[in-house]
């Protein structure tokens, strides 16, 4: 069967306005949440610092400066839909860590599926999607998706990004097989 330009089987998220209205909602979800999460940061500095500091960080200034300018700012990008696949990878890394502090406090599988891990994986549907038509990145760059090579690319580094942040400024191994001894 002869495929015609009225009748592909290609996924184009260009022309179809469908799959991008729920990238939009989608964005706006992921967006909003990350956002919220870096003003909410932004606002009381020092709670961030302390509570960084009574969950082991070192350099808890830093990791909450770090943790706040990434949630703010991959917020407000996803949010618009611009450089979508650099904004997914910042919250994917910082939801990453978010979700090991969750977790870091009893056994791993006590608290699985929360808003970090939740967002984490929500991003990542948008880093390897894109951010659809109704997007900054569809209307400027002509890109309503990112070649491939990018977004795997950056999905490696946002893992990479999460495991080095967690290690250097944390130290210790979120993942347990059963609640720390106290």
């Amino acid at each position: 069967m002869a495929t015609t330009d009225s009748f592909s089987t290609r996924y184009d998220s260009t022309t179809d306005s469908v799959s991008s209205f729920g990238l939009l909602v989608l964005r706006i979800a992921v967006g909003a949440t990350a956002l919220q999460a870096g003003l909410i940061k932004a606002l009381d500095i020092g709670a961030v610092v302390s509570f960084m500091d009574s969950n082991g960080f070192k350099m808890s200034k830093f990791a909450a400066i770090l943790v706040t300018a990434t949630e703010t700012a991959g917020g407000i990008l996803l949010l618009l839909g611009l450089l979508t696949p650099v904004a997914a990878c910042g919250v994917i890394a910082a939801m990453i860590d978010a979700w090991a502090v969750n977790v870091s406090g009893g056994a791993f599988w006590s608290q699985p599926f929360n808003v970090p891990f939740l967002v984490a994986f929500a991003a990542t549907a948008l880093l390897f999607t894109g951010a659809g038509a109704y997007s900054v990145d569809a209307k400027a760059f002509g890109r309503a998706r990112w070649p491939g090579v990018i977004t795997v690319g950056l999905f490696l580094v946002a893992i990479a990004a999460a495991v080095a942040t967690w290690v250097l400024l944390n130290g210790t191994n979120p993942l347990r097989f059963t609640s720390p001894a106290a």
